[in-house]
């Protein structure tokens, strides 16, 4: 079993990396769409949402038509800089990074939704800047959901197949996450490998579920 380890150590650091962006782009977009308003807010708002029910392998597709050689952006990439997205780690972790981000748009909208906005603007009349409204105000009031979907993400990202099997492919030790090694082992027949790798991201999987269950902010409030 001496192998699983290293499809287990490539799905964290994938899962690390794309929770990571969701951090950046999740919360800064949950954060806009719970204090803009604008014309074709709610498309947008169904645009982002849209990976949570949209089956892997069409957003795979649809990746593969970006970042592949041909594409707009690979091929950008491939030619001005001689970087290859497809079939690496990199392709996994963006695979990742779409199929796990509704989990932390949603739950940062949510989040900023339910903060006083009476708040940041008592801040604002004391001269605190946008910047500081958001890191000293809104998002200590909001952290609690945020983490909360940052660890959904992260767990979802664990266990994401059939988009980072399409961009990424399956060689081991550089895009064979832990999912992937289970369908290549029960593939080849090798049920007592398949056993453990599926048992080692499900007890991964619990421990971040219950973390998770712990920050929700209805839960905080009843423990109160």
């Amino acid at each position: 079993m001496e192998g699983a380890w290293v499809p287990l150590l490539l799905t964290l650091k994938v899962a690390g990396w794309a929770t990571a962006l969701n951090l950046l782009f999740g919360v800064g977009l949950g954060f806009a769409m719970a204090r803009w308003r604008f014309a074709g807010r709610d498309l947008l708002d169904a645009v982002f949402t849209l990976p949570m029910v949209m089956p892997p392998t069409v957003l795979g597709y649809y990746l593969l038509v970006l970042i592949g050689t041909q594409g707009p952006i690979g091929g950008w990439l491939f030619r001005h800089f001689g970087v290859r997205l497809i079939f690496s780690w990199q392709a996994a972790v963006l695979a990742a990074t779409v199929v796990a981000f509704p989990l932390v748009f949603k739950a940062a909208r949510a989040a900023f939704e339910t903060v006083d906005t009476q708040l940041e603007q008592a801040a604002r009349t004391l001269g605190v800047s946008e910047a500081a409204v958001f890191f000293r105000v809104s998002l200590p009031l909001a952290w609690r959901g945020i983490l909360s979907g940052l660890l959904l993400s992260f767990a979802r990202a664990m266990g994401e197949f059939g988009a980072t099997l399409m961009v990424a492919g399956s060689i081991p030790g550089k895009t064979q996450t832990l999912s992937i090694a289970v369908y290549e082992a029960v593939q080849a027949g090798q049920d007592d490998t398949a056993n453990f790798l599926v048992a080692l991201m499900s007890l991964v999987s619990i421990a971040v579920l219950l973390a998770a269950g712990r920050l929700l902010p209805g839960r905080v409030a009843r423990a109160a």
